[in-house]
């Protein structure tokens, strides 16, 4: 099922409220006193507004929850909605929405509400900016009497729904909830009505769309009857299983076969344009090919034959029991998340299922309704179909180009000729390679744990140990005595042979494995359809593979895997459409200034680093005989390290890594072969500018990024020193925060904290503004900079002491799941540190770090003259800044890098540690 990007959900109003509402209380006036009072206690909060609803939450250490609840509580009593306040937040909201302004996705969803039927509630502007608030002042509102109005009649007890998560027992907690929101104005309960009678569009449209990255993105829309009700049911669920499905018969099987597609995504997605009252929407993307591009009729007739496959072949009940026996198994032994993400799930789950089901909705399949099937499948009709397609090749001088308002995106407005929507509403053409997903092997039978009979003495081991030292394979294991669930993470990094050490070798490595999941992903997405997945991805010269979830097939899967791998041999056809979906990756690289900022840095910092520019000149000219002299000497020479944690024995995990030895007899790499990884150390007192353009010429945003290079994390000794930055951190993420954005307005993305670059510390300031260039918001960085060591010296004892230990509490806190656990662990073996004990170990430095400690390690590392005060500075420049006075005024912040290969040549670097 296709999730529609996070950052298109917002509307107007609701979301300017969403920003004033904790400004300051009645009981609470200070602006910040929520948002410190959570970061003094190891917290954080968040808010978003989706097409019909707003949902508010945070996180804080458990003894704080109280104190937490009561602040938040009286934003639904007595909010300010501060006027002075008024106008900082109206700039916030301007530069949340300049920061999606080049987004494809959000682009195309604005022209889709602009292009809906004039009187639905879709045809609206589905945020806010500075001018459309500014404009509805300047016509006579008073924007903050509308603000308190959309409060009064929608922020009452009929239309709030709460959930609290909590250490203390239910009764507690409904004790604090009753004393502290009793005061929540009364009102009408409100209930989920649907309100089918009104189409979204206009029918027999195709809208061609410019895109900002180089995609070609077909997009089909049906829309159908609200379904909020039938989350029993879920025939739309069951619709897009197989819409969406990409296994051996399926629509995307057959579209690649073609080479006019390279992915495929289908389903009603979760935000609220998808699923609203009104209606819900059904979308099917489809990544074409160059050649796709040419024949999106063709495609769009295959997509109704397999329609017409699903209408002429019933609803099929074994389909829906496979998809209830994984809906069942996964809530059976679902894994916790964090309790921030949960907190607001459950909160959003009140509004749409039934009490009996507000933890269960989402995963139950429980009624079986072919009829409800069937009647939802008669929507899917050209009738009631929209096309839309986003491509950078776009007729830019077509006399019907319009621009859609808010964002000023160009797009096209096209009939589609009768002759084509009968043709598809009345095919009678049914490709024979198109039918339903063979049964799926991969869905477990066994889910007995194996840590039901083992020894106190093996149960007693906390952290992962070593089973298997060779030449060949380095194996870890740890069985799960925690969580306590028929699920195993079985992670490798396979080090390559010659995989990085030229670009053409990194360029071919990237092209085999692209074309490697290519070949494996039928099986693949069978075993993930069943929850157990797969990552195959590439760190430098290794292939990463990882395998999780439940854990009865995993090694059947992994024998798949290797086995195919081993045998694999890239064809023309694929070869060519893989090469295409890559050029086009490289040319999409660092389109957002955020990405590009810590590309730049890393360019600057790694030793060896092969620029995509590079990479795609490479390319470009690269022929299928290159690939295929190159694969037997990438894999002639292996080492391979993992690590297997869950629900599998030491005898099941040692069979696994046995696989590997067995499917791939090859020769160790030694250890001088392998790609080592420096980290350039920058000079005693380096003060050192990074200055480029935004790739993508009409992008607003410009970004300011200081980097200060720490110590090389080397040793036990270094845990200290990692306290301390960790602690200088949340002391001052909140007050960074409150002066450069909520203050200064700077821009909407202000952050702060540590970097740990290949076992390298280091700690980074970043503003992103669409109003300031890089210039100005490296000024105002400074300049808060230089006023820490006040921040710090009137830091009182018992603030210190909360930070302290509220950062003792958050590192001594359980992982909340299998995966999160892993994570940690394949993270001390990646980095080749194997403390897996890091966190408690800081935990115990922190309770000796005083707060002179603190300023200390300010003074060394961050401030100037300090001789171990180096700074690298990334100045990424938005087409709204001059880039030609830019580039000779950075140099006042240090030296600039006109030539990063030359630079690094001259520089020293730290010894590779992984």
């Amino acid at each position: 099922m296709e999730e529609v990007d996070a950052e298109c959900a917002s509307s107007k109003d609701s979301d300017n409220i969403e920003h004033m509402l904790f400004m300051g209380s009645s009981d609470f006036p200070d602006e910040n006193e929520y948002d410190s009072y959570l970061s003094k206690h190891g917290g954080s909060s968040n808010a978003y507004t989706e097409t019909e609803h707003t949902c508010y939450h945070f996180e804080v250490n458990r003894e704080y929850l109280k104190g937490a609840l009561k602040r938040f509580s009286r934003f639904f009593v007595s909010p300010l909605v501060k006027a002075e306040a008024m106008e900082r937040e109206v700039l916030a909201v301007d530069s949340e929405f300049n920061q999606v302004l080049q987004s494809d996705s959000c682009r195309l969803q604005q022209v889709q509400c602009h292009t809906s039927i004039p009187s639905h509630p879709f045809n609206r502007f589905c945020w806010g900016n500075k001018k459309s608030l500014v404009d509805a002042m300047e016509n006579g509102i008073n924007l903050r009497e509308e603000i308190l109005k959309l409060y009064r009649e929608n922020y009452h007890g009929g239309m709030m729904k709460l959930a609290v998560i909590g250490g203390e027992s239910l009764d507690i907690l409904e004790e604090w909830v009753t004393e502290l929101f009793s005061d929540v104005r009364k009102g009408h309960q409100s209930k989920m009505s649907s309100r089918n009678d009104m189409p979204v569009w206009k029918p027999g449209k195709f809208y061609r769309l410019e895109a900002v990255k180089d995609v070609h993105i077909l997009e089909l829309s049906w829309s159908l009857p609200c379904l909020h009700k039938e989350y029993l049911k879920k025939p739309e669920d069951y619709i897009s299983h197989l819409m969406g499905h990409e296994g051996r018969g399926s629509l995307l099987s057959y579209l690649k076969a073609k080479g006019w597609a390279s992915s495929l995504a289908a389903g009603v997605g979760d935000d609220g344009m998808c699923r609203s009252s009104f209606a819900y929407v059904f979308v099917m993307t489809i990544h074409l090919t160059d050649s796709g591009l040419g024949k999106i009729p063709e495609v769009i007739s295959v997509v109704y034959q397999y329609i017409k496959l699903l209408r002429q072949s019933a609803p099929q009940e074994w389909i829906f029991k496979e998809l209830q026996d994984i809906g069942n198994m996964e809530f059976r032994f679902a894994e916790e998340q964090p309790q921030d993400d949960y907190v607001a799930e459950l909160s959003e789950n009140l509004l749409f299922y039934s009490e009996d089901h507000i933890i269960y909705g989402e995963y139950a399949f429980e009624q079986w309704d072919p009829k409800l099937i069937e009647s939802v499948l008669s929507f899917f009709t050209p009738d009631h179909m929209r096309i839309d397609i986003l491509s950078k090749s776009f007729d830019k001088k077509s006399q019907a180009i319009q621009y859609e308002p808010w964002f000023g995106s160009p797009y096209t407005e096209e009939d589609v000729p009768p002759s084509l929507l009968d043709a598809w509403k009345n095919s009678s053409e049914l490709d024979p390679s198109l039918h339903f997903p063979l049964k799926n092997e991969f869905i477990p039978c066994d889910f007995s744990l194996r840590n039901a009979d083992i020894s106190k003495f093996l149960a007693s081991i906390t952290y992962p140990k070593c089973i298997i030292d060779q030449p060949l394979v380095k194996f870890w294991y740890k069985i799960d005595t925690a969580f306590n669930v028929p699920r195993a993470n079985t992670y490798f990094l396979i080090t390559l042979k010659d995989g990085y050490s030229s670009v053409k070798s990194c360029v071919l490595t990237e092209m085999f494995l692209n074309l490697l999941k290519d070949e494996l992903n039928e099986i693949l997405y069978q075993a993930g359809v069943a929850k157990l997945e797969t990552s195959l991805s590439i760190v430098g010269d290794s292939l990463e593979l990882k395998l999780y979830g439940f854990n009865d097939k995993l090694s059947t899967l992994l024998a798949k895997i290797l086995t195919l791998s081993k045998s694999f041999s890239p064809k023309l056809d694929r070869f060519e459409v893989i090469k295409e979906d890559m050029e086009r990756s490289y040319r999409n690289a660092n389109i957002k200034p955020s990405n590009h900022s810590t590309y730049l840095r890393l360019q600057v910092l790694r030793e060896c680093f092969w620029d995509v520019d590079d990479k795609l000149a490479c390319l470009v000219n690269l022929p299928l005989s290159d690939l295929e002299a190159f694969i037997p000497t990438l894999l002639s020479q292996l080492h391979i390290e993992g690590l297997c944690h869950g629900n599998l024995s030491e005898e099941e995990a040692v069979n696994i890594s046995e696989i590997f030895a067995t499917i791939f007899p090859v020769k160790p790499l030694p250890v001088e072969l392998r790609h080592q990884t420096r980290v350039l150390q920058l000079p005693s007192g380096a003060n050192l500018v990074r200055s480029v353009c935004v790739k993508n010429e009409l992008e607003v945003n410009s970004i300011a990024e200081l980097y200060f290079q720490i110590e090389q994390d080397k040793g036990r000794e270094t845990t200290r020193l990692r306290a301390i930055t960790d602690l200088f951190s949340n002391i001052v993420e909140e007050p960074c925060f409150n002066q450069l954005r909520t203050k200064e307005q700077l821009g909407y993305v202000v952050e702060s904290g540590p970097r740990m670059t290949y076992r390298v510390l280091g700690f980074c300031f970043r503003v992103q503004s669409s109003e300031y260039g890089p210039l100005h918001l490296h000024r105002r960085i400074q300049n808060f900079m230089n006023n820490i060591p006040q921040l710090l010296d009137e830091l009182d004892d018992e603030s210190y002491e909360n930070h302290r230990t509220g950062l003792i509490a958050e590192k001594l806190e359980k992982d909340p799941s299998l995966s999160y656990e892993t994570g940690h662990y394949w993270n001390q073996i990646t980095c080749k540190r194997y403390l897996f004990d890091m966190s408690k170990l800081e935990a115990e430095e922190l309770r000796t770090i005083q707060k002179a400690d603190v300023i200390n390690w300010y003074n060394t590392y961050l401030r100037l003259p300090s001789p171990k005060c180096r700074q690298l500075a990334v100045h990424v420049w938005g087409c709204n800044a001059s880039k030609h006075e830019g580039v000779v005024k950075s140099e006042e912040f240090g030296k600039v890098i006109e030539n990063v290969d030359s630079f690094k040549r001259g520089s020293e670097f730290y010894s590779s540690l992984c």
